[in-house]
């Protein structure tokens, strides 16, 4: 196993020797049960022995411009300080160390995991680390921000339930838009029946994204260590046009702009709907019909997600996503905005705040809506680490959600609809369908799921 290279002149403290993790003991560790797992609503803080007044030491795994975004505002707050910075290319490693102000770059992430001094981790990786990444974290007592969506299938986010409920560990997923207080605020004004009895919610995702072109392969940069960079994913040749970013739409590496911007108002949309379980029914349409280059996932979806209950009417419930993000033109000068209809009124939740309609479609105030703060999500991170706050986005939320993407992709790649059992994560009488909830990995690869 390669070892990771240092970038920086110091050396952490207590130099541990890299040790691969004992593939057996790994996958008994992380499990593999589903069916009839309950889905909490709250943090899992560990006795971690930090007292009231010490520092969260944290590591950033992942060096991109949103990984260094969280992890610059995590070391701004008084309790927490960034010690070891993480990226395969270190040229980013190197510049975020400068950004976050860290002690140590390093190119493998198993230095940050081998660091006793360590307390949490935040992943900003690549979406087809997340999971792996998450997980040895777990295994190495360490508590996780993950970046969204948290997986790259269904099996994945599952394993990260289990992994943080059996090592008792703190793990937030990276919706913000759970912790801001106008959505907070919205989401109780729904509950106190502002808009009455919430049946549809849709999520529209319109924006204009760019053509990446057509590559060949060819040789990574020296800066940039290919083979970790690519990690536990199915091998795919370097190419120019998906490291960075674009990797978002290729199938070993991402899971398309529904994963990527997709999975926010997906994440509200479904907590505005008030449904706490995965859906039956997945019905819909995924496919490219603007870019023509190496994208894999499509530029156009329109996927209901359907929640049964009971099968009463009144207690049935759609979940909608739209996406065009190939177009500049919107229906309104917000563009992506989530709307909540219920029977007696409808709530627009926009980057630009809300909008409440009601009695014939008139515009009703939101009185005292509160302002919302760029650090809350990573506050309410080291609050569950340090005093045991429950978390707004625990990975049981986040599993939820990102299970919505994973299902609309499997609707796209297939070309069909879905019947999905809740409670055993299956998707029922379709078996190529249902192969799609497990991602492939490269064989024997140490950070690898396969077989759990």
């Amino acid at each position: 196993v390669q070892q990771s290279t240092v970038l920086s002149e110091s050396r952490p403290e207590q130099e541990h020797a890299m040790i691969q993790p004992n593939r057996r003991s790994f996958l008994k560790q992380t499990g593999s049960g589903v069916a009839g797992a309950s889905f909490l609503a709250s943090s899992l803080p560990a006795a971690n022995g930090l007292g009231a007044n010490e520092r969260v030491t944290v590591g950033l795994i992942g060096c991109g411009g949103r990984g260094i975004r969280v992890a610059s505002i995590i070391g701004s707050q008084k309790d927490a300080t960034i010690r070891t910075v993480c990226d395969p290319d270190s040229q980013r490693a190197g510049r975020a160390k400068a950004a976050t102000k860290a002690q140590h770059a390093v190119t493998d992430l198993r230095r940050i995991l081998d660091d006793a001094a360590i307390d949490a981790v935040v992943i900003a990786t690549c979406d087809h680390w997340h999971a792996p990444a998450a997980i040895l974290a777990c295994q190495a007592g360490k508590h996780v921000y993950v970046e969204k969506p948290c997986s790259t299938s269904v099996h994945e986010g599952r394993l990260m339930v289990e992994a943080a409920r059996r090592h008792k560990r703190v793990m937030q997923h990276g919706t913000q838009s759970r912790s801001k207080a106008t959505t907070q605020h919205a989401i109780q004004a729904i509950r106190e029946d502002a808009i009455g009895n919430v049946l549809v919610a849709k999520h529209i995702n319109s924006q204009r994204r760019a053509n990446i072109g057509h590559r060949q392969p060819s040789s990574p940069p020296g800066h940039i260590d290919y083979d970790l960079w690519v990690g536990p994913a199915e091998w795919r040749p370097y190419q120019s046009n998906f490291v960075h970013y674009h990797w978002h739409w290729f199938y070993n590496f991402g899971t398309g702009d529904i994963g990527n911007d997709g999975v926010h108002g997906i994440d509200v949309a479904r907590w505005g709907l008030g449904v706490d379980t995965h859906p039956s029914f997945v019905t819909g349409y995924g496919s490219k019909l603007y870019f023509d280059d190496d994208q894999e996932f499509p530029d156009t979806y329109q996927l209901t997600f359907e929640y049964p209950a009971d099968g009463a009417i009144g207690n049935k419930k759609l979940l909608v996503y739209e996406q065009r993000i190939w177009s500049q033109y919107r229906e309104d000068d917000e563009g992506t905005h989530t709307i909540l209809y219920g029977s007696k009124g409808m709530l627009k939740w926009t980057r630009n705040g809300l909008k409440l309609f009601a009695n014939n479609n008139k515009p009703r105030e939101l009185r005292d809506v509160p302002k919302d703060r760029d650090d809350a999500h990573q506050r309410n991170f080291l609050d569950a680490i340090r005093l045991g706050t429950r978390l707004t986005a625990p990975i049981e939320v986040g599993h939820l959600s990102s299970t919505l993407c994973h299902l609309g992709n499997i609707v796209a790649r297939t070309g069909r609809a879905i019947r999905f059992d809740p409670s055993k994560e299956q998707i029922i009488d379709d078996q190529d369908a249902n192969s799609l909830l497990r991602r492939k990995y490269r064989h024997g690869h140490w950070a690898s799921l396969a077989g759990a």
